[in-house]
């Protein structure tokens, strides 16, 4: 999860009147023009974007997807589509994902999505998607804990509940849910790989118990994640070498084909997912340098487990996390390379990265003093900044594919200016720049966003 990131603009953020959870629902529908459409515009970027551009009916994710067939042809053959968010907390964003999954999985083919989520979580997930196992509410309540608990917000759950009644009506040909992150991993990993070897590799056993010992959550996500930072650094680095060592133990084990292999395989990336969340942990926080090197491996991480799923699952994967991680170049040393970077390295042009931009509106994001969740909106994007430009568009909201726009917007498109850029917290006094044909392959762009319903803790 992006955290802490945002511009600058002219507009000063301030918290909105009221929470979200008061607000309508109502779907953001878009055909209302900026500019008469039988009128050129001055501007010769304008204009360009403006030829380029695909309009969007809206964002609610039922009804029609036929405005979403220009997206189809600009992905072509992608396995892999990240699909990012301007914000971390906007519910446009999230419903905007629930409809281009819908057009993936019925029209594309595409079986999974991904969420910058713990592996773990993303299990239990799957496990509820595909068997209907647990309760979505308990799940989300117990697993979009610490960093990740803005995705406890109405949107998600809708869009979660969609591919489980997705599941029931096509039971034979089910979509599935992952988690591709490395900021926790639940006692039930534990117990899958101690189980798997106590059955498979009886001799093992004792030896991955006790390197195990005393490190599965025994309270909830939230309270083990915030006592795990605690920790000295030597004994953080000692787990992960203990993490390491059983990760390599089940690595280099020789199943049998077929099924034995296939739930080798399996227990491997589960030991694999706990040994990421334990060399995550195992950086000097107070170290700038540290902290990079740490979102770098995350990034990796990340990226590597959605190869993972792709490879071994055969699915078609959207990828949604915010704009920084499914792009190709961050714009920023605190992110030395991104989950997008990543992927284009293994899939080359069966990755494609799709960034949302937005010119005003309101979002949740934890305070940046108090940690509290909050509604915060912000005014328009100021003059020079990409969302000023791509604003003027007689198209209010809509799809610019920005490799093939015409030359006047690619060139403007790739200099680097202000853009919004809001992660997990707010306010942030950083200014955030990025050249977005240098970022993303595919642009969204909305008018005015709204923020999710959050369902957790206020």
């Amino acid at each position: 999860m992006k955290r802490h990131k945002a511009v600058v603009m002219s507009s000063v953020a301030t918290p909105a009147v009221g929470d979200t959870r008061h607000e309508s629902s109502a779907a953001v529908t878009v055909p209302v023009s900026n500019a008469s459409a039988s009128a050129p515009h001055a501007d010769p970027v304008v204009t360009a974007i403006e030829r380029g551009a695909h309009p969007l009916r809206s964002t609610d994710p039922e009804g029609s997807l036929r405005d979403l067939q220009a997206l189809g042809r600009m992905v072509r053959g992608a396995d892999v589509v990240g699909l990012g968010e301007a914000t971390h907390g906007s519910r446009d964003f999230f419903r905007m994902k629930h409809r281009v999954f819908r057009y993936l999985v019925e029209e594309k083919g595409f079986r999974s999505f991904a969420l910058e989520l713990p592996w773990s979580s993303g299990v239990r997930l799957d496990a509820y998607v595909v068997d209907g196992k647990g309760d979505l509410k308990d799940i989300a309540r117990e697993e979009f804990q610490g960093s990740y608990r803005i995705w406890n917000n109405q949107d998600y759950l809708d869009l979660i509940e969609w591919m489980r009644t997705y599941n029931l009506r096509h039971p034979d040909d089910p979509v599935r849910f992952m988690g591709d992150d490395m900021g926790y991993a639940g006692p039930e990993s534990y117990e899958r790989v101690t189980g798997y070897v106590a059955r498979r590799y009886p001799r093992l056993l004792d030896r991955v118990t006790e390197l195990y010992r005393g490190l599965a959550p025994t309270t909830d996500a939230g309270t083990y994640s915030a006592e795990y930072f605690k920790l000295p650094l030597g004994e953080r680095r000692e787990r992960a070498e203990r993490t390491g060592e059983v990760y390599e133990l089940l690595r280099k084990q020789r199943p049998a084909a077929g099924a034995d292999r296939r739930a080798h395989l399996w227990m491997v990336q589960h030991a694999r997912a706990i040994h990421q969340m334990a060399r995550g942990m195992a950086f000097d926080f107070e170290d700038e340098d540290q902290v990079a090197a740490m979102m770098k491996l995350r990034d990796q991480v990340m990226a590597e487990n959605v190869a993972w799923w792709h490879r071994h699952t055969g699915d078609r994967i959207l990828l949604s996390a915010h704009n920084t991680h499914v792009s190709y170049d961050s714009f920023d040393a605190r992110y030395p390379k991104t989950q997008g970077a990543f992927l284009r390295d293994v899939l080359g042009g069966d990755y494609v990265s799709i960034g949302f931009t937005f010119y005003k509106g309101a979002f949740k994001a934890f305070g940046a003093e108090d940690n509290v969740m909050r509604t915060y909106r912000v005014g328009a994007a100021e003059p020079g900044s990409n969302e000023h430009t791509l604003d003027q568009a007689r198209q209010e909201d809509y799809l610019l594919d920005l490799r093939t726009a015409p030359a006047p917007a690619r060139a403007w498109l790739d200099k680097e200016r202000a853009t919004w850029n809001i992660g997990a917290g707010w306010p942030d006094p950083v200014k955030y720049t990025t050249a977005l044909r240098k970022a993303h392959d595919i642009l969204i762009h909305l008018h005015d966003v709204e923020a999710t319903t959050y369902l957790g803790t206020p």
